[in-house]
């Protein structure tokens, strides 16, 4: 097969070309960060939505009023479909990548009122820039992670 390969000789119909390649040990580690990640994103929209203002710094209590009630949905959905594309991808199931598209929508939108609000725009610090880009990257990148792992054979 390789010398035919090499010569140019391979062509669509040939289901050797096409195998799934052998499943990597170091997924499952990747798997796990994902995970550990997700649950971070869990644990931090849970604290968002069950914090009292009157025990938050006045600075952040400022941002949390003027904060568009959208965005807590939005939040939402992107934690909850990025628990349960991580659950997916421990579980090697392909559901996992639409799951984890939404998670990536959903981190981009959760962080488009300080992009677009004026008054969140306004209150933002380097710091709410600085967590959204490697929040962003890092949902793009369990995204990216499980279609790999799709392409690769890897997930049923």
């Amino acid at each position: 097969m390789l010398a035919a390969f090499s010569r140019g000789r391979m062509t669509m119909t040939d289901t050797t070309a096409f195998r799934p390649q052998p499943f990597r040990g170091w997924y499952w580690a990747a798997a796990i960060g994902v995970l550990l990640f997700m649950l971070a994103g869990v644990a931090g929209y849970l604290m968002t939505v069950t914090a009292d203002p009157a025990s938050v710094p006045a600075d952040q209590r400022a941002l949390m009023e003027v904060m568009p009630k959208w965005q807590t949905a939005v939040y939402a959905i992107a934690v909850w479909s990025g628990l349960a594309g991580a659950v997916g991808l421990l579980l090697r199931k392909r559901w996992a990548v639409p799951l984890l598209f939404v998670s990536l929508l959903g981190a981009i939108g959760t962080f488009l009122p300080f992009a677009v609000v004026p008054a969140v725009r306004e209150l933002a610090t380097e710091g709410n820039g600085v967590a959204a880009v490697i929040v962003i990257a890092l949902c793009w990148t369990s995204f990216w992670f499980g279609r790999h792992s799709a392409q690769r054979g890897w997930l049923a």
